[in-house]
């Protein structure tokens, strides 16, 4: 194959030209399974060979129309021409020094950056790290040396990461914690803000976490509440009117440091910044990773300069954290969402996605709810008979969508969500052929 999607996309549609898997992709997963730990998912059998913004080819020369975004990561598109670019300049400069032995130019810009756009208009410091799992545990830690607390606060239905401690902060034991005990201790779920599901309020809502707390806990021994403005692996729950200010409110009042855990739902996901920001909140802290690397590995926690500075010096950090190819990637994903709009893009997504799953749902008794903000956006199957969660819906169309030349994720709690998080810059062409291809699939369900 002489084309290569980075450099001229000979199609922008799908392309299945070969059995799902195929012989490549066969030969590449034999391989990988004598070396590759199981532990690791392997949600697709196909092996990416070139991508580029919305459209992914295999090794076998299919091409999918990419809804997974790496999990929210592409959010500016694959190989983004700025992103390879200055991670290429980057490159041929500095790669590594550790920015606590020798600092660097890059580290600070991300800094400023996610100081400009995080909601808030007060001072503010970042650290940079690896990942949203990293990025949650540092923002527990700095919330704990600031309130000299040790109790953390989480929602139902959330997602946090898979280390000891993010393990011990999700809702869902398994797959993320399973045999991997003990975990991290005081950590407590409260019920979450889910209107679909509940029926309630933001006000009502709000009341029942905030007693909860107070009555299973006690306000005065919670350092953090970590909280997905929209939760992301719950299945897109986005809360009720009113509920994340009224969290912001009682933290404030009780001395508890709002974290809102931005890591899938930052970076123009939602057509803002942060989602945080259609929620009219300010939170004390934001954790972000994913789309702001454009593919390359970072995350970091942002907050009010008082509560970042509670550590003492050399208690934050990492070897790789803020590495300078990743802080470079970070300062194109941001110059590119200023000059290509890309937060208006994000909105096309959902004005043009949207409409056409409600037109699914009116179609298709199966899909329950359709729910979302900007490219984040899900479809929730249930029985319509029981009124029981679907999971096995979601999953044929999953695999029916595979095999037409679309890759789309499953999300919630009880596996019955499909979850879009294209990249933005898909074309509205590109989202109707998905949607052609879902139809397709529960015609025939």
């Amino acid at each position: 194959m002489t084309d290569t999607l980075s450099q001229a996309p000979a199609s922008t549609s799908a392309r299945i030209v070969t059995e799902i898997p195929g012989p490549r992709s066969r030969e590449l997963h034999e391989r990988r399974v004598k070396t590759v730990s199981a532990g690791v998912a392997a949600t697709f059998p196909i092996y990416a060979a070139h991508a580029h913004d919305a459209i992914i080819e295999d090794v076998d020369g299919n091409r999918f129309i990419d809804f997974t975004g790496g999990i929210g990561v592409m959010t500016v598109g694959h190989t983004n021409d700025a992103v390879v670019a200055a991670v290429a300049d980057q490159a041929s400069k500095v790669t590594h020094t550790l920015f606590a032995v020798a600092g660097y130019e890059p580290y600070i810009a991300v800094c400023e950056l996610l100081a400009k756009h995080t909601p808030g208009n007060f001072a503010k410091k970042s650290v940079l790290v690896n990942s949203g799992a990293e990025a949650v545990e540092n923002a527990v830690k700095i919330a704990r040396k600031h309130t000299g607390r040790t109790e953390v606060a989480v929602l139902h239905h959330g997602y946090h990461g898979r280390t000891n401690l993010t393990s011990a902060m999700n809702y869902n034991m398994h797959p993320y914690g399973t045999g991997f005990g003990p975990l991290a201790g005081s950590v407590h779920h409260a019920p979450n803000s889910s209107p679909f599901h509940d029926g309630l309020s933001g006000a009502e809502a709000a009341e029942r976490t905030i007693t909860f707390l107070e009555k299973r806990v006690g306000a005065t021994q919670i350092a953090c509440l970590v909280v997905e403005p929209i939760q992301g692996e719950g299945g897109f729950i986005v809360p009720a009117e009113g509920y994340l200010q009224a969290l912001v409110d009682w933290c404030h009042a009780n001395g508890i440091v709002y974290v809102s855990d931005e890591v899938q739902s930052g970076m123009a996901r939602t057509g803002a910044y942060f989602a945080s920001e259609h929620f009219g909140i300010e939170p004390d802290l934001v954790t972000s990773a994913k789309g702001i690397g454009g593919g390359m590995p970072i995350a970091a926690v942002t907050g009010r300069a008082e509560i970042m500075d509670a550590s003492h010096p050399g208690g934050l950090g990492g070897t790789f954290g803020g590495n300078p190819v990743s802080s470079a990637a970070v300062v194109a994903v941001f110059s590119e969402v200023e000059k290509r709009g890309l937060l208006n893009e994000a909105k096309r997504v959902e004005k043009t996605l949207k409409p056409a799953l409600l037109d699914l749902q009116k179609k298709h008794p199966v899909i329950a709810d359709v729910r979302g903000v900007g490219a984040m956006l899900a479809i929730e199957f249930m029985d319509p008979a029981t009124g029981k969660p679907a999971p096995e819906a979601a999953k044929a169309v999953q695999t029916h969508a595979l095999h037409a030349g679309v890759l789309i994720l499953t999300a919630g709690t009880f596996g019955n969500v499909l979850r879009f998080l294209p990249p933005v810059v898909i074309t509205d062409e590109q989202l109707h052929e998905a949607v052609t291809v879902m139809d397709d699939a529960l015609s025939s369900l």
